[in-house]
Parts: C-alpha cells; sequence; structure tokens
C-alpha cells in the first residue's frame, strides 16, 4: 500500500468523499483539498449544513419525499392537484419533474424498482402504500413515471396488476424519454413533452 502523507483525519475525509457517486479516489482527494484550501468559505459551511441535514431531514409518510416536515411541502401543498398520483422509482426522479414544472399533482416514491438480480421484491419497495392511495375516492389517475429499463417495464407491470382492482386510469409517460435512461439525466423540455404525451396501459 503506498505511503500516505495525508493524516488519518484527512484520509477519512478522503474515503468519505470517494463514497459519493462519481467519485473515485483521486477526484475524492482533489475535492478533499479544495475544501481544506476553502476551509473558511466552504468547508465550515459545508460541515454545518451537513449536520443540520442528517438531524432535520425525513421522509414524507405520505408520498416517500424528503424533507424537513412530515408531510412534506408538496403533500402540504393546497392547490395541487389530488386526484393524481405520479410514481417514481426515486427522490430524484420527484426532484427532475419538479424541476421541470410540468406536473402540479402528487407524488410517490418506491424506493428503487423490483430486480431479481438485485434481489428487490414487491415487499421491499412502497407498493402496498401506492395502491392503499390509489383507493381513496379522490384519486383517479396514476401515472407511472418509471425508467425505460428491463426492471422499470416489470415494475410497471406489477403496479398495473396491483391496482387492476381500484377504479383508477393508469398511465404511463410517454417514451420520448430514451430506454435505459433516467429520468434524472433528462432536460425540462423532454420531461415535459413525455408527461403530457402519456398513455393509458
Amino acid at each position: 500500500m503506498p505511503h500516505s502523507s495525508a493524516g488519518p483525519q484527512i484520509e477519512r475525509l478522503i474515503t468519505l468523499l470517494a463514497r459519493l457517486p462519481g467519485l473515485g479516489p483521486r477526484s475524492a482527494r482533489r475535492a478533499a483539498l479544495h475544501l481544506i484550501r476553502k476551509k473558511e468559505a466552504l468547508m465550515a459551511p459545508l460541515a454545518e449544513a451537513l449536520g443540520e441535514a442528517a438531524q432535520r431531514i425525513i421522509a414524507c409518510t405520505e408520498c416517500g419525499n424528503i424533507d424537513v416536515s412530515d408531510p412534506c411541502a408538496i403533500c402540504a401543498a393546497r392547490g395541487r392537484n389530488q386526484s393524481s398520483i405520479c410514481v417514481v422509482e426515486q427522490v430524484g426522479d420527484l426532484w427532475a419533474l419538479e424541476r421541470a414544472g410540468a406536473y402540479r399533482g402528487r407524488y410517490h416514491v418506491l424506493g428503487g424498482v423490483l430486480s431479481a438480480l438485485d434481489g428487490v421484491r414487491p415487499e421491499d419497495l412502497h407498493i402496498g402504500k401506492l395502491v392503499s392511495r390509489a383507493a381513496a375516492d379522490d384519486v383517479t389517475e396514476i401515472i407511472l413515471a418509471l425508467n425505460a429499463n428491463v426492471d422499470g417495464q416489470t415494475t410497471a407491470h406489477y403496479i398495473h396488476d396491483a391496482l387492476k382492482d381500484t377504479n383508477v386510469q393508469i398511465t404511463s409517460i410517454a417514451r420520448g424519454v430514451p430506454v435505459g435512461g433516467d429520468l434524472d439525466y433528462l432536460d425540462d423540455g423532454t420531461l415535459t413533452a413525455a408527461l403530457k404525451a402519456r398513455k393509458t396501459l
């Protein structure tokens, strides 16, 4: 193992940064050096923000979004369409749709997708809660905004079957979303067009 000239605290910082998506050991080392150089302007406020986030951020028991309140700001907002629920895999997908500004209904975060390879089963996701929400009197449409890959499609079919005894219309966002693409990486125009061109399953 190569000798490191950094102390144990700096090495721990680098190791933790390297666990973030998109950061390998070299990128983490560069990020750590940048933080240390900008200690007062960046590192101290970042440490404070991380500490506050760790203490205050919680999952919304209604939709699964993350916020500092439960219900979250979206669930609590007046004026949103209460009859429509948009189903997404992860919170990042919800944020992407909100950023696009094309949807003004409610959301449901599954917490992942079904995957035989990764051992993700229906009971590991928030599908039961979705069925309960769909059975509510004011819900008329469930929009499936899942990623266009095999696991996303498998999950969509499972949800469709789980909701067959409800009276809700089940739609899916149009495939202007590229196959294999993640919602979080799409531009606002593509997301808006996909939502507007959704179809009944």
